[in-house]
């Protein structure tokens, strides 16, 4: 707690973002939130381009949002110190309340760094002479990194006043003691899961929003490719805009994550972000349609895979969980287009390595299918014949001729 807070600070971090016209309606997400901001924590958490801070603005706009108080921190990269957070933290609250925090500010510009419960303390009464219910909204929070600053976040979420709440939008889930908060009934989270548009949600976006007059099945095609990712929604309608019925129709069944806009998207917002490390994991398995700790220490060559793909989930990096006990997981379809045409472009020499190596993986876990699957696509025609003339009766027996005839 060493930066000075004499400063100006920026005003626009403190701009609460306005709804946007044409906005598809969510009564379903506003009810949540409504029913959420009963509670001292709402955690909406998604990756990149599910509509986050829209769904904030939204409630803004609504009725039910209109006379609720709220106030909006926007967070970046420079507000991982500790003292400059708590001093844009002030000022955003200072919206709501003229003069609130002066002790806390005075701590905080004093020569000598104040202890940071002490702050803290200083804020929480603070917040108790506030009467009416308000909400603190932390946008981006995932920018932060900082563990005092989480620790920071803590103590207050542990000592707010029933009153008060805290909203955090984020693309990754932080490390605060959110398993806890959750048994408390102090929690309310909404997920990519909830944030995805719905086909009637995609429906009024294509056909009222970006007036493409598509037809239910071209909605529902695009639906599944997108699995409801609003940003690829918004990046196909965009694609889509001045093609005829057969140009919309042929766009739609070629869309995939390799189309330019798409791909540039999640390479800037989402990959281009990653470590080396990361990005080296994400890379090499996606060649898999499923993704358990095993396989993928086979093909990374380490041994971190259960930890690493419980990362990218509590992240947000575009991975689903497939079953209860976190064993198996997918990446979103249009994310693996991405990742595969990128590993196609800067490692083509290891791909026949890695399908190899899944191959293995499946021969020796007793799934013949997706081993044969991955020798062919390596091109190890040999070792694909020995496990196909090993397997020839059972498929087919089991009427699996086409893969035979592969």
């Amino acid at each position: 707690m060493a930066v000075a807070t004499s400063a100006p600070f920026l005003a626009t971090k403190l701009y609460i973002p306005r709804a946007r016209p044409h906005l598809v309606p969510r009564p379903r997400l506003i009810r949540r939130l409504v029913d959420g901001l009963a509670r001292p924590l709402v955690l909406i958490s998604a990756p990149a381009g599910f509509g986050k801070t829209t769904l904030m603005s939204e409630w803004r706009a609504s009725e039910a949002g209109r006379d609720f108080p709220l106030a909006w921190l926007s967070l970046d990269d420079d507000d991982n110190d500790l003292t400059r957070f708590l001093a844009y933290f002030v000022a955003a609250l200072r919206a709501l309340m003229p003069g609130f925090g002066d002790t806390a500010l005075a701590l905080l510009q004093s020569p000598q760094p104040p202890l940071p419960k002490a702050v803290l303390t200083g804020l929480i009464n603070d917040l108790s002479d506030f009467d009416a219910p308000f909400a603190l909204v932390l946008d981006d929070y995932h920018v932060i990194t900082a563990q005092p600053i989480h620790g920071a976040l803590t103590f207050l979420l542990d000592h707010l006043p029933p009153h008060i709440h805290l909203v955090l939008l984020t693309r990754a889930d932080p490390p605060l003691p959110l398993p806890r908060l959750r048994a408390r009934n102090q929690l309310t989270g909404i997920r990519a899961a909830d944030l995805r548009f719905t086909v009637d949600e995609t429906a009024d976006f294509l056909n009222r929003v970006m007036a493409l007059n598509l037809s239910a099945g071209d909605i529902a095609a695009l639906e599944q490719r997108t699995e409801g990712w609003i940003a690829g929604l918004q990046l196909a309608a965009l694609s889509m805009q001045g093609h005829d019925a057969q140009g919309l129709s042929d766009f739609i069944t070629a869309f995939t994550g390799g189309h330019h806009y798409i791909a540039d998207y999640l390479a800037e917002e989402v990959l281009n972000r990653q470590s080396d490390a990361v990005r080296s994991f994400l890379l090499k398995t996606s060649i898999l349609d499923r993704l358990t700790a095993s396989l993928c220490n086979a093909l990374t060559e380490r041994v971190d895979g259960q930890t690493t793909l419980e990362a990218l989930e509590q992240a947000n990096l575009f991975v689903t969980p497939l079953d209860d006990d976190r064993g198996w997981y997918r990446y979103h379809h249009l994310f693996a287009d991405v990742l595969r045409s990128r590993l196609r472009q800067a490692y083509p020499d290891q791909l026949p390595e890695l399908h190899r190596r899944a191959a293995e993986w499946y021969e020796l876990n007793g799934l013949a299918y997706e081993a044969i699957q991955h020798l062919l696509a390596s091109s190890a025609f040999q070792d694909m014949a020995r496990l196909v003339e090993q397997e020839a009766m059972t498929k087919l027996n089991r009427g699996e001729v086409t893969l035979l005839l592969r």
